[in-house]
Parts: C-alpha cells; sequence; structure tokens
C-alpha cells in the first residue's frame, strides 16, 4: 500500500512544482509586457496557449489512457492453476511468433518514444516561449523516420540504452510503463500545438492574398494560414492513434502470462472488436494524412523545378489520391468489421490481403512509378512537357519575393562623363565611401573604446541632413555611425562582482559618428562625433566631443546613454543606493542614478521575491542597495527583447542605432533629452507559398512589413507597419491591433532614417540571379545565369556586397539614398546589370533594375581589380607598402553610375600587423580607359578629368595608365 502512496505524493509534488514554475514566470513576463505596454498582447497570447494546451492534454489523455483503460478491461485475466479452464481460440500464437511478435512491436514503440521526444524536448519551457521564435512545424511521421532513428541508435548510448531497455520494462509493469508514456506524450503534444498559437490565431483570421494556385485552385492564404494548422492536427492525430494501436496489442499479447505459459492463444472476440475499432482510427488517420500530402506536392524540390512538375501532377497525384481513398475505405471496411462482420473469422484473411495491396500499391506509387514516369515519359521531351510548370515556378517565386515589381530600364554607359556632368552630380562625389565599416572599427577599438569593457560590435553606414559650412543651406551626408556598448565581459575578472554586474556597470556611452569621404590629416578616419565628456568651447563639459558648431546644430546628443542595445545580456537593478559609472574622465569616474522610464518596479516585498526566482538570483533578497524607485531591467538585448513581443516575425540581423530628435512616448518629462533609437527591419515570412523557389533560404515568402524602433534609453519599443499591402502582417493586425502602428504615425526625424534593408536586398539579389529569366526555355537552358561578382579585399577574394549609396539614379534628376548591388554573367567577368533599392520618402522599397547591352562589353570589378594588379606603378608601390610589419588592403571595389558612366573607386589602406590601426593612404579610380591613384578622391578624379581645379600646390596625378596600353581581360 506504500508504493502508490508515494507515487501519487511524487506525483502531486512535480505537479506542484510545474504549476509554481509556470505561474511565477507568466506573472513576471505579464508584468514585463505590461511596462512595455502590450498587456492585452500578452494575455491573448496566454489564453490562446492555455486555451490549445489544455484541450489538446485533455483530448489525448482521455483518447490515450481510455484504450490502455479498455486494453486492461478486456485483457486475459492471470490463469488459474487448471489450464483447461484458460480460453481457447482457434488461431493460438506459439511462444517463438509470440516473442517475435512483442519484440518488435516493443521496438517500433520504444522508436517512436525516442522520436518524438526528441521533437517534444526542444519546445517545453516553463516560460511558455515567451522569448523564442515561433517554432518550426514538428516533422510528419513516416515509417522511415523511425528506421532513420534506428540507424542512429549507435551514435547514442542514452537511446540505446532506452530501446534497448523498454522490452524489459514493459514486460515487468506494461500497464504503468504505457499509462506514464500516455500522460508524456498527452502533456508533450499539448506543449507542441501550444507552441504554434500564433499559427492557430492566424488560421482563424486570414487575408486573402487574390491570387490563385493553378492546381488546387486554393487561394493563397489557405496554404499560408490554413495548411500549417492543417499539418499540426495531421502530426496530434497520427501519434494518438499509432502509440494507441501498439500499446494495446502489446498488452493483449502480455495478458495472461502469455510468455510464461509459452504460448498466447489468439484474441478474444471483444479484443478484436477493440483492435478494429483502433486499426480503423489508423487509416482514417492516413487518409488524412494522404490528403495533405497532395498540396506537398506545390514544393516538391525532386524536379527540374520547385513545385509540382509534370511527374507529379500526372503520376504522384492520381496515386496519391487513390491510396487517401484505400486508407478510408480500410478503415470503414474496419469499423464494419467490429460491428457487422465480427463473427467471421475468414475475413482476417481478406484484412490481410487488403493491407498487403495496400502497401504494395504504396510503395509503387512513393517510389517506382515516378521514377519511371520521370524516365520514360518526361526526359525524352523534358522541355516541352515541364514548360507550363516552369513559367508557374517563374511567377510565383517573383511573385512571392517581390520580384514582379522591379522597374527594369536599359543601361549603356556612354564614357562621355564631361566636368559639368561632375559638377551635377557634386552631391554623389562628395558621398563616395572611402571608409567602410571594417577599416572604422579597428580604429574606433584602438582610439574609442576608451576602456576594456566598451566595444563597438557594429558600425552602419547611414545618411543625415547637415548645415553647410558657410550657414546658407543643407545638405544630406553619407556618414558611419558606431554605438559605444558596455560589454560586462570585457569588465576585470577581479571586479566581476555581483554589485558591479547588476547595479554599476549598467550602460553604455554615446557614439562616434564619421563621414564615408574624408580622411584626416594623419590618413586616418575624420570625427564629427567622438570621445566621452569632452569640454564645449564655452568651458562646459559636453556629454561627447563634436568636431564644430554645425554638426551640433544638426545632430541633438542630450544624454546618449545606451541601457539598451545590442550587448546589454545583463539585467539590472536601479536607480539604487549604489552610483552607476556613466563614463571614465582622466583618474576618476563620472556616475549616474538611471531616471529613465524602462524597467519593472520591485518596491514591493512580493515582486523582489518573484523576481528572485524568475531571474533565479536571490542575492536580491539579501542586498541593502535597493530603494523605493528601484526597477529590474531585463531582457535588454534588443534582439531578444523585439522576439519576445512578436516572435511571429523575422529580424534583420543587423539593427542600427540613429540620432533623432523625438520623443515616441508623448511625454518629454520622460525622455530627459534621449535621442538614441535603435531600427530594426522586421520581416513576415513562410515557407508555405505555392511553387516558390527557397534556394537555401528557410522560407519562400518575405516581405519587410514592419519597422522596429526601441528606445535605447527607455527600453520602449514600437512596432510602424512598412508594408500594409502585405496580407500577413493585415492578419496580425487583425489579431493584434494595438502592437502596430502606421507607418505615417512614425516622426518624420525617425522616418527620414528608414532604408531598404540590407538582408532583404540581399535575398532578392540573389533570387534575381535566376529568376530574372522569364522564358521557360531560357530559364530551362540557364542561358542567362548571373551571379555575384568578386573583389579583392586585404588580398582575398570576396563576394561583392550590396552597399549604401548617395547618388542621382539615371531616370531621376536629384539624388537619393540607395542600396547597390552589381551583376555579373555566370560565367564571364563583365557587369550584366546592377540593382538598386530606393530608401528615400514615398519611392521607399521601390527596386530599378539597370541593364546593360549584351553586345556591350563593361568592365566588372573582377576585371578592374585585375588591370590594378597589372598596373607597374601601382602594383610597385602595393609591393613596397607590403614589407614586414605592414600590409597594403585594397578596400571595397564600388561601380558608381554617374549620368550614363560608370566610376569605379577603391579605397587602399595601410595597416601593420602588430595593433592594427588602418590608414587610408591612396584612392584608385577608374574611367573608361584610364585608371588614376592619387591621395586624395579629389585629386583622383581631377586628373581624369583634367578638372580646372588642378593647381601646381594639387597635382593632377601621380599615377595614370591607359588601360588599352594594360590590355583587355
Amino acid at each position: 500500500m506504500r508504493s502508490p502512496k508515494i507515487g501519487w505524493i511524487l506525483v502531486i509534488l512535480l505537479a506542484g512544482w510545474l504549476i509554481f514554475e509556470i505561474a511565477t514566470n507568466l506573472i513576471a513576463e505579464g508584468l514585463w509586457f505590461n511596462e512595455l505596454g502590450y498587456r492585452a498582447e500578452f494575455a491573448l497570447r496566454v489564453k490562446t496557449q492555455l486555451i490549445v494546451g489544455t484541450l489538446i492534454f485533455g483530448i489525448s489523455s482521455l483518447y490515450l489512457c481510455g484504450n490502455l483503460w479498455v486494453a486492461n478491461r478486456l485483457k486475459y485475466p492471470k490463469p488459474p492453476e487448471e489450464q483447461d479452464a484458460y480460453p481457447q481460440y482457434p488461431k493460438t500464437i506459439p511462444l517463438g511468433g509470440l516473442l517475435l511478435s512483442v519484440g518488435l512491436l516493443s521496438l517500433v514503440l520504444g522508436l517512436i518514444i525516442v522520436q518524438y521526444t526528441e521533437v517534444i524536448l526542444p519546445y517545453w519551457h516553463t516560460d511558455f516561449n515567451i522569448a523564442s521564435l515561433t517554432p518550426e512545424l514538428p516533422p510528419r511521421f513516416r515509417p522511415e523516420s523511425a528506421l532513420r532513428t534506428f540507424l542512429d541508435l549507435p551514435s547514442s548510448g542514452v537511446k540505446t540504452l532506452f530501446v534497448l531497455g523498454f522490452p524489459i520494462l514493459l514486460l515487468c509493469i506494461p500497464q504503468r510503463t504505457l499509462l506514464a508514456i500516455a500522460i508524456f506524450l498527452s502533456t508533450g503534444l499539448g506543449v507542441i500545438l501550444s507552441s504554434h498559437w500564433a499559427k492557430i490565431l492566424t488560421s482563424f483570421n486570414p487575408t486573402p492574398f487574390n491570387q490563385v494556385d493553378p492546381l488546387f485552385n486554393q487561394d493563397i492564404s489557405f496554404y499560408i494560414f490554413t495548411l500549417p494548422v492543417l499539418h499540426l492536427l495531421e502530426f496530434w492525430l497520427v501519434i494518438l492513434c499509432v502509440f494507441s494501436l501498439l500499446a494495446v496489442t502489446i498488452i493483449y499479447l502480455l495478458s495472461g502470462r502469455s510468455l510464461a505459459l509459452g504460448s498466447f492463444p489468439g484474441f478474444s472476440p471483444k479484443q478484436r472488436r477493440h483492435l478494429q475499432v483502433i486499426s480503423a482510427a489508423v487509416m482514417f488517420s492516413v487518409a488524412y494524412s494522404y490528403v495533405l500530402s497532395r498540396y506537398e506536392l506545390l514544393y516538391s524540390p525532386t524536379g527540374v523545378i520547385y513545385g509540382a512538375s509534370f511527374t507529379d501532377i500526372y503520376t504522384q497525384k492520381p496515386m496519391i489520391e487513390v491510396l487517401s481513398i484505400l486508407a478510408a475505405s480500410y478503415g470503414f471496411f474496419l469499423l464494419g468489421r467490429s460491428v457487422y462482420w465480427a463473427k467471421k473469422r475468414d475475413i482476417w484473411r481478406k484484412m490481410i490481403y487488403g493491407m498487403l495491396l495496400f502497401l504494395t500499391i504504396a510503395g509503387v506509387s512513393n517510389y517506382a512509378l515516378p521514377a519511371l514516369s520521370q524516365r520514360l515519359i518526361v526526359q525524352p521531351n523534358e522541355l516541352q512537357r515541364e514548360t507550363p510548370f516552369i513559367q508557374r515556378t517563374i511567377e510565383f517565386t517573383r511573385s512571392a519575393f517581390n520580384l514582379d515589381q522591379i522597374d527594369v530600364y536599359p543601361f549603356n554607359p556612354e564614357g562621355q562623363l564631361t566636368v559639368q556632368d561632375l559638377l551635377n552630380n557634386k552631391l554623389t562625389l562628395d558621398n563616395i565611401r572611402l571608409w567602410d565599416t571594417r577599416p572604422l572599427l579597428q580604429t574606433n577599438r584602438q582610439l574609442q573604446q576608451i576602456r576594456l569593457y566598451y566595444k563597438f560590435l557594429d558600425a552602419d553606414i547611414e545618411r543625415y541632413t547637415f548645415r553647410q559650412r558657410d550657414y546658407q543651406g543643407t545638405e544630406k551626408q553619407q556618414v558611419i555611425l558606431a554605438p559605444r556598448e558596455l560589454d560586462y565581459e570585457g569588465v576585470p575578472e577581479e571586479a566581476k562582482t555581483w554589485i558591479n554586474e547588476h547595479l554599476v556597470y549598467t550602460h553604455g556611452y554615446g557614439f562616434t559618428m564619421s563621414p564615408v569621404n574624408t580622411v584626416a590629416s594623419d590618413g586616418l578616419p575624420e570625427y564629427y562625433v567622438k570621445d566621452i565628456g569632452a569640454e564645449s568651447p564655452e568651458g562646459q563639459t559636453t556629454p561627447v566631443w563634436i568636431s564644430e558648431p554645425r554638426i551640433r546644430d544638426s545632430i541633438p546628443i542630450g544624454q546618449p546613454r545606451i541601457y539598451y542595445g545590442e550587448l546589454t545580456n545583463t539585467y539590472l537593478m536601479t536607480p539604487s543606493r549604489e552610483p552607476e559609472l556613466d563614463y571614465p574622465q582622466g583618474d576618476a569616474n563620472q556616475y549616474n542614478f538611471y531616471d529613465g522610464t524602462g524597467g519593472v518596479s520591485i518596491a514591493s516585498r512580493w515582486r523582489r521575491w518573484l523576481f528572485a526566482k524568475y531571474l533565479k538570483d536571490w542575492q536580491m533578497l539579501l542586498t541593502q542597495s535597493f530603494t523605493p524607485e528601484t526597477k529590474v531591467l531585463f531582457r535588454r538585448n534588443i534582439v531578444e527583447r523585439v522576439q519576445a513581443l512578436a516572435p511571429f516575425l523575422r529580424f534583420d540581423r543587423d539593427p542600427y542605432l540613429v540620432v533623432a530628435n523625438t520623443d515616441l512616448s508623448g511625454d518629454n518629462s520622460n525622455n530627459k533629452e534621449n535621442y538614441l533609437y535603435w531600427i530594426i527591419d522586421a520581416y513576415t515570412t513562410s515557407d508555405r507559398y505555392p511553387y516558390s523557389d527557397p534556394e537555401k533560404l528557410p522560407f519562400n515568402y518575405i516581405r519587410n512589413s514592419v519597422k522596429v524602433v526601441v528606445d535605447a534609453y527607455n527600453g520602449k519599443v514600437y512596432f510602424f507597419i512598412a508594408d500594409d499591402s502585405d496580407p500577413m502582417i493585415q492578419t496580425l493586425t487583425k489579431i493584434f491591433p494595438n502592437l502596430f502602428r502606421s507607418l505615417n504615425d512614425m516622426p518624420q526625424s525617425l522616418k527620414v532614417h528608414i532604408r531598404y534593408p540590407v538582408d532583404l536586398f540581399s535575398i532578392q539579389s540573389d533570387q534575381l540571379l535566376t529568376y530574372h529569366m522569364r522564358d521557360p526555355q531560357v530559364f530551362y537552358n540557364r542561358e542567362d545565369q548571373w551571379r555575384s561578382p568578386l573583389e579583392i579585399y586585404g588580398g582575398q577574394p570576396q563576394t561583392v556586397e550590396p552597399y549604401y549609396l548617395i547618388m542621382k539614379l539615371p531616370t531621376e534628376n536629384r539624388e537619393e539614398f540607395i542600396l547597390l548591388h552589381p551583376f555579373t554573367p555566370a560565367s564571364r567577368n563583365n557587369l550584366i546589370a546592377w540593382l538598386a533599392g530606393r530608401s528615400d520618402g514615398e519611392n521607399y522599397g521601390k527596386l530599378l533594375l539597370y541593364q546593360f547591352s549584351k553586345q556591350q562589353l563593361v568592365y566588372g570589378p573582377e576585371q578592374i581589380d585585375a588591370l590594378i594588379n597589372q598596373d607597374p606603378e601601382i602594383s610597385r608601390q602595393i609591393s613596397l607598402w607590403n614589407r614586414q610589419g605592414s600590409k597594403a588592403i585594397q578596400g571595397n571595389l564600388l561601380v558608381i553610375p554617374i549620368e550614363k558612366s560608370l566610376l569605379y573607386v577603391e579605397p587602399l589602406y595601410l595597416e601593420a600587423e602588430q595593433n592594427s590601426l588602418p590608414t587610408l593612404v591612396r584612392v584608385i579610380v577608374a574611367y573608361d580607359n584610364q585608371i588614376v591613384m592619387a591621395n586624395t578622391l579629389e585629386r583622383a578624379i581631377n586628373a581624369i578629368f583634367n578638372s580646372p581645379n588642378s593647381s601646381p600646390s594639387n597635382p593632377p596625378t601621380p599615377v595614370i595608365r591607359n588601360l588599352d596600353e594594360i590590355g583587355s581581360p
């Protein structure tokens, strides 16, 4: 009697601990969401998860445990001593067959449990996956997946031990073992399906795409919003049915001490009925799985193109439909057998023949028929057969990646730039990027980190409008801005105390800003903003050093403290009695007390206990440093922060800091002159867009639908809809009406800093390499395949990445901020086209593709780099610099369209091998048939175009060569 009581006590204690863990996490998370103003969104999420999880757990446990209970009632009792009292049935199973049957069933059940445990465990979080991305759909059950699990057993001792020990456990305590597994699976299924709460909510609020697939005539919204939930139901039903069938069969085979007696007397009529009903459920789930498998043909990667091809449609689709009908028919037959033909024993032979026929048809349709159809029907005339399906893939891929919205223009370089053309494009020339982020970050880490605990993780290209030097107007300037964050890992080990980590080292401070096109006298970057705690001309201490009054007038600085950023991975309790390190100044430090609006109050005792438990930091209960105003600031990493708020979005890899004079909170009293904001691009994505080729991506549909703004001081997060035509964001807006704002509500001082994101542009550029071809025959033969060109950077070839420019597009009459990427043919090095992504004003988000004539040779980056390195004077100079202790680094080669011509610009840096501090020593410019290397960009351009700006003090060219003399590649 003691063992059951102890077991129930342990179960109650475990359940109580689990409820306590979940409750404390939910309360803490609820307070965090409430602090950010998104309590309703959190409540909807938790309510959906609880309803789905409870419903799935209840139905699963009722079905699984109910079948186990019925099997326990119908199983043979322990036989009496008189053997003839044991019921005998015609079909007995001898000991060998019984051992083989139990062994095989136990092995299959053990493999399924291992397989589904691997699926369930990553989903299990007591915080309800609050800070995680929306998980991918669990894998569909297939017999071959169990086989793969079996083949992988030798690589895992734990799995092997479980699979081998599982039959022994079943023999010893079959009922309790299967009951425990049933409860485990029910709980796991509840956790898995509740983790997909976002998919479930969107399936109830679909928005039409107003585009149908040509195979099933379903609107795309069915595949984006509904099909994933149907797959979740399939995953759930299959495991319920298969586990029940295997578990019940094992219980019956082991009942009545059949192993000890050496034979199994056969299934009783009631047992047969039970097994037939469960088998019917299995066949219905198989039929349902085959119905869904038809839609999977739209994502088939096996043909000449992505999506349903000739073989998929005319061979596999009919066979899948036949199999779904056969499976459903067999399920109805089993149900009828259990009710109307229970006493007909000869029908078992027909049942076995029917199952063998079904398995044979399934095997032939999955493997043999598609291969024969492909070889005998498709391959002899593949282009003709596949042309309509190639057209579908091209059309749907272009639509899914928004390539069908690209405006295409011809661009034929004439090579006739004049000095007047250069004057008309002065803003473009003044913003040619000589510095990229890599050498600038190296310089910052040497000169601007100030202390070991400061770090420049990243630098970003942006544009700002400054007053001109004569104060007669303003001009747009491309700059590199790098935030100076506090990295607690850089604090000396001796100083890594609890107080320092959570109360003292709390924030980063300031940033550097450098124009992309100018160089200081020592060859280092020129800084508009740098240092910490500078002294103004009036004798006052300013937060950072600013180069000149016009910059100070154009950029609001305020108090540039960064409490929320990319490196802020610790949690804080602030303000406290301990002063926070603000910044070092000389031999002393300046201190500060946080007065922002971020954080959750822990003034009350119960909240302190709550967050001590939530953060697993019991020191919070012992410290005397807290005040009634103390708040806990956690989840300060901005990427983790926005993922926790909107896990159904995919976020850009490169958040960037902007300086803007605005207050999104609408409460100027709380802003404290903070003007630092992070902007993060967010995307709606799906892998369910029919016929759309994902290539190597985890999705095949993407839109840059949201711009996220995070206050670097107060931690507030704001979501602005950047593309309201996207059906996915329309659906999310229905579900979370208070989460998203219109882009029109974004303050203008922030809106001028949104830019076409590099991640999206790179994805579209990669897709365009193939899917610019719209003719099926050209696509099939890959006659016009493109690639991203290569360039030499630091002596090593690398792929040219998209880069930002301020330039005037050939079809426009004023300069704008664009993202540019050139293309070359797959088998040649000359330029074939370039793609521009626009970022300014009403043109934001538009893509323009300029294509060169195929009859005209236009030099590509690889050819220009080759010509530069072949030039004897340039090569000799680079060799002189590449002496022991230093090396010359060729920077990014920029292709810059100006009017109807192309200008190529490449900076040349000199870098020491030890304590690297790159300096810009030369600028190489190539145009038409000339290459020039000079000390500055202005001198190089003057040399090429014989500009009247040249003077004896500014000689035209130290190095110049004619491309015709060097020879073309």
